[in-house]
């Protein structure tokens, strides 16, 4: 599987993290190597760890790629939902964020249920 940029699931993950680049620059000074890089790795960790399954060489390794990705999607969520409870951020844009990962997960698992490894 080396066409990672066709993914659906791929490219709404690459427009996620440049989202919350957006979203971060106007977080508090004192978090830039705090909260900040900490959702800015877990959101950038998301299409990069489905792009690096992508280029390995068996299903399984595919299959375990992602799951880290989705991984990184839930570790991002938790550093949003931190974020909005310490004020950095207001809760309709964290509910919209919060959208756009569950769609992510949810094409993150049925990519993973296509390669036929998948034990639910």
């Amino acid at each position: 599987m080396n066409n990672y940029k066709e993914l659906k699931v791929w490219q709404k993950s690459v427009d996620l993290a440049v989202r919350i680049y957006e979203i971060t620059k106007d977080f508090p000074r004192e978090e830039l190597y705090g909260l900040t890089s900490q959702i800015r790795r877990s959101a950038v960790s998301i299409p990069s760890n489905i792009a690096e399954g992508a280029g390995r060489n068996t299903k399984k390794d595919f299959n375990n790629f992602l799951g880290i990705s989705n991984g990184s999607s839930c570790e991002l969520e938790t550093q949003l939902i931190i974020s909005q409870r310490v004020n950095f951020m207001e809760q309709a844009i964290l509910e919209s964020i919060q959208h756009d990962i569950n769609e992510i997960q949810k094409m993150n698992w049925s990519l993973k249920r296509s390669l036929n490894l998948t034990k639910d």
